[in-house]
């Protein structure tokens, strides 16, 4: 049994905002979260491109970074600290993973920021670089799942690089085979109808 996480732990999974987060900072947010354990929750919001470059704060790594070229604002935490999350494919054993990639789930993993872009060129099937990451203390965010403020659906992939990330929310949604897939559905502001 060693080395196997617990069940509960959601990490790898994407919380998508439901229309009833009242939170400014995360209306329709899709994030993934990077960390999920007893201690609390990290997590980077997959669907907010600002309108900095890669390549006016990190110059080396702006051409391994997918469409749009842009920093993603991952959460109100820590905006001036850069995290990079990234696609390997082919999801080979772990001991494979190339240096300064760190494996979350899956296909999923943290890039070493510090270590130079060459080592990872390579191996990397997409980029996506964020300012600030959204955090959770320890049962926090538990008690927002509780509380109806996010579904928790499986990630894809392609999720970290969507070129249209606009349309991500939406998108998320409409792949669910339950009553989710009506939700992407929902007017952008209720209170319009």
């Amino acid at each position: 049994m060693s080395g196997m996480t617990e069940v509960s732990s959601l990490t790898g999974r994407l919380l998508v905002a439901t229309p009833a987060l009242a939170d400014p900072n995360f209306d329709r947010a899709v994030v993934l979260l990077l960390d999920h354990d007893e201690e609390g929750s990290l997590g980077v919001v997959l669907n907010r491109p600002t309108p900095v470059g890669v390549g006016d704060i990190l110059e080396g790594w702006a051409e391994l970074a997918g469409e749009p070229g842009v920093v993603f604002q991952g959460g109100p935490v820590s905006l001036d600290s850069a995290l990079g999350v990234a696609v390997i494919p082919g999801g080979g054993p772990v001991d494979r993973a190339p240096l300064g990639w760190r494996r979350v789930h899956g296909a999923i993993g943290l890039v070493d920021l510090e270590a130079p872009p060459e080592l990872l060129a390579s191996a990397l099937g997409s980029l996506r670089i964020f300012a600030g990451y959204a955090g959770w203390g320890p049962g926090q965010l538990e008690d927002e799942l509780v509380e109806g403020a996010w579904y928790v659906v499986e990630s894809e992939p392609g999720d970290v690089s969507s070129p249209s990330p606009e349309r991500l929310w939406r998108e998320v949604l409409r792949r669910q085979r339950s009553e989710l897939a009506m939700v992407a559905t929902y007017p952008d502001d209720p209170s319009l109808n």
